[in-house]
């Protein structure tokens, strides 16, 4: 199975595809399993790379509490590894503050960044209700099934789960198709989360961004994606009427095709400028 080492950790990663570099980076908890609606669209127009944070999946679980940081640089060692000088980034939740922390920690291999569903941390970002982060901890005693099975209002809006439930069922199984999550690696995460405050340091970022975000997420709300834009010069956002936090299940090829034109007009601009052209 494929491997990059940094140190005694070992991250697992996958690559399909042919073209311009994309990474994909996913949330809490999340892996190479998250991007089952993703990889099979963006592979056939770019060499698709996908991985498991540290603390998940076929990763190794080093002892927490994790930080950000260490996240951006297990990243980067896939890129190393693959022989990747620049990429172009998607991030979704979590994964959209890993791939913040990883423009600003190696600014000249990012091509261009595409942020789903995330903040940038800090006092100032707006945090879920105290019910919902109750539901999301609590997984004491729960089988994978049940935490699943829990986690689901707080992911996929009631519109989605009630009128969508073919959908519903692949993002179920998706979660499943991994092992359960130690709750010692689920905990580590979440300090890197709590930690994460990027507001201030974003200025410095040159990286053409889009940002999406739900108007119904619960987990970050849309107010974040608002907070987020204001930090990062020139960064354009996009909001999905009625969607949650899962917007890779539930805004599938909608996302998709936001991303995927986003991305196309920066390669062509990247291309154009290159030549000496001007962007039309």
């Amino acid at each position: 199975m494929p491997f990059c080492s940094r140190g005694e950790v070992r991250i697992y990663f996958e690559a399909h595809g042919e073209g311009a570099p994309l990474m994909l980076i996913s949330g809490l908890s999340g892996g190479v399993s998250s991007w089952y609606g993703q990889v099979p669209f963006f592979a056939e127009r770019y060499r698709t790379i996908t991985f498991d944070n540290r603390g998940a999946g076929r990763s190794d679980m080093p002892p927490g509490p994790y930080a950000m940081r260490q996240f951006a640089e297990d990243a980067l060692c896939v890129l190393d590894h693959l022989g990747i000088e620049r990429a172009l980034v998607m991030g979704l939740s979590m994964g959209g503050m890993i791939a913040q922390e990883l423009a600003l920690l190696a600014p000249s291999r990012i091509m261009a960044l595409a942020l789903g569903c995330t903040h940038h941390g800090g006092e100032h970002r707006v945090g879920p209700s105290r019910e919902v982060m109750a539901v999301l901890v609590n997984n004491d005693g729960l089988t994978q099934d049940q935490i699943v099975e829990k986690n689901l209002p707080i992911f996929l809006s009631r519109r989605f789960l009630t009128e969508e439930p073919h959908e519903v069922e692949l993002y179920r199984r998706a979660q499943l198709s991994t092992e359960l999550q130690p709750e010692s690696a689920f905990h580590a995460q979440l300090a890197a989360i709590v930690g994460f405050d990027s507001r201030e340091r974003l200025g410095s970022l040159t990286a053409p961004t889009l940002i999406i975000t739900g108007t119904e997420d619960l987990l970050v709300p849309k107010e974040n994606a608002h907070l987020l834009a204001a930090a990062m010069p020139g960064a354009e956002l996009v909001e999905i009427p009625g969607a949650a936090h899962a917007l890779h299940a539930e805004c599938r090829d909608l996302l998709n095709e936001l991303v995927h034109r986003f991305f196309q007009r920066i390669l062509r601009e990247t291309t154009q400028g290159a030549s000496g052209q001007n962007p039309v």
